[in-house]
């Protein structure tokens, strides 16, 4: 037989070999569209804004429906209902985790984040019980993030009034919180040692977000050196960048929206004054900031497709059949910005949190940190940060930008698992 022909025939048996095995296992699985062989769905697909592209699909296929992304299948669900039943109602058949080759090939499924089964369960549990004991959720956690806004109020004092792109001082202080309770120390912002870590650890964050395909399983014992390290990289990664990055894209929100950061100040005069830093305590009297934090949250869309979850075993979900460790990926876009919940959801407001009488009102659709059994561990401490440093930066300077607010341009980058603002600069005038 000619050689040539030869190769046709096997490409081609191949070819239909894939197609009958995808067409048996998609009649279990929910709708979705025809895969391409080989590739899948992946040109159905827009990398830059995975959201937009599952949200358009939902369209089409309801809130349950199937991706492949190469040749294995990815669940999405998509709307509030669809990832409350699934992460909430029953946590336990969805706290697998799913696959990131890049994650995994850095972590070796070790950590929190990506890590599985018992390893994932125990390491949590030890890492909660360490960070308690290390001062997390008492007071002296505060008293760490208290000092830290106060170091961060010095260092934007240092800038004078001058324009300046606030990322690598937003990223210092959260950075040092984590620091302050995992090493008993906290760092200069210009100690040469700091800034080097930093450096690698915003460039590890930068590559392992980027869009995946691909799969490896790895099988490693729970308590060893190697977890302990992928743990702390995992604290720092989840408390550092992900702080930092909402903290960039609140000032940015800021100066878009002076009359907003207009009426959280004169809230801070009222409430804290000048003479005392920014405590716990006073969020509970500071109804419409604690609106516009949430509101910043709800807005920017950290990560909008949230980590991928799996299946821990064969169930049964909405008449579906999803077989055990397939990927699931939960659009926390659509919760975020759901229409009915959040009137005009692409537009900054922070009403979305405050009922007739200006009381701050809670949201079971807010879930920047997703919700279940994985959602974000850190998510107490996060929150803390993002109220002390906000309000101590606004009871300290007045916000300048270097052009009209009219013409601030605060479209998210899309960076695969995250949105991130875009490069701006501002001045920090004293009061």
């Amino acid at each position: 037989m000619d050689p040539v022909v030869a190769l046709v025939l096997s490409v081609s048996c191949l070819l239909l070999f894939s197609l009958w095995r995808w067409n048996t296992t998609r009649q279990k699985l929910p709708p979705g569209p025809t895969p391409l062989p080989i590739i899948g769905n992946i040109l159905q697909m827009d990398f830059k804004d995975i959201s937009k592209s599952l949200t358009n699909l939902s369209k089409a296929y309801g809130p349950v429906f199937t991706l492949y992304f190469g040749t294995k299948p990815t669940v999405i669900l998509h709307g509030y209902e669809a990832v409350k039943e699934a992460l909430v109602e029953r946590g336990d058949e969805f706290a697998g985790r799913g696959s990131i080759p890049i994650f995994e090939k850095f972590t070796k499924r070790l950590g929190i984040a990506m890590s599985n089964g018992k390893t994932w369960k125990e390491t949590r549990r030890f890492t909660l019980m360490t960070l308690r004991n290390f001062g997390m959720g008492k007071r002296s956690i505060e008293d760490r993030v208290q000092e830290e806004a106060r170091c961060l109020v010095e260092e934007l004092r240092k800038t004078n009034a001058s324009p300046c792109d606030p990322a690598f001082i937003l990223g210092c202080a959260p950075c040092n919180v984590i620091c302050s309770v995992i090493f008993q120390k906290r760092f200069e912002y210009s100690d040469q040692n700091f800034i080097h870590f930093l450096k690698l650890l915003h460039e590890a964050i930068s590559i392992m977000s980027s869009p995946w395909v691909q799969e490896k399983h790895n099988k490693q014992p729970e308590f060893t050196l190697e977890n302990l390290k992928i743990t702390a990289f995992d604290l720092f990664a989840g408390g550092t960048e992900t702080t930092s990055i909402t903290l960039r894209h609140g000032l940015l929100l800021l100066l878009k929206h002076p009359e907003v950061t207009a009426k959280v100040q004169e809230e801070i005069e009222s409430v804290i004054g000048r003479h005392r830093s920014p405590c716990m305590q006073d969020r509970n009297r500071m109804p419409y900031t604690d609106a516009v934090i949430h509101e910043v949250q709800r807005f920017i869309n950290l990560a909008p497709t949230n980590l991928p979850h799996a299946v821990t075993h064969d169930i049964k979900f909405r008449n579906y059949l999803i077989p055990k460790g397939t990927t699931i990926i939960t659009s926390l876009t659509s919760v975020l910005h759901d229409d009915k919940e959040f009137p005009n959801p692409e537009r900054f407001d922070p009403g979305h949190f405050l009922d007739k009488n200006g009381n701050f009102k809670k949201s079971d659709y807010f879930m920047p940190f997703s919700t279940g059994k994985r959602m974000c561990a850190g998510e107490g401490l996060a929150r803390m940060e993002l109220f002390l440093f906000l309000t101590t930066i606004l009871q300290n300077f007045k916000l300048k930008p270097l052009v009209d607010p009219k013409d601030i341009n605060i479209t998210p980058v899309f960076t695969g698992l995250s949105s991130v603002p875009p490069e701006y600069q501002l001045c920090f005038i004293p009061i």
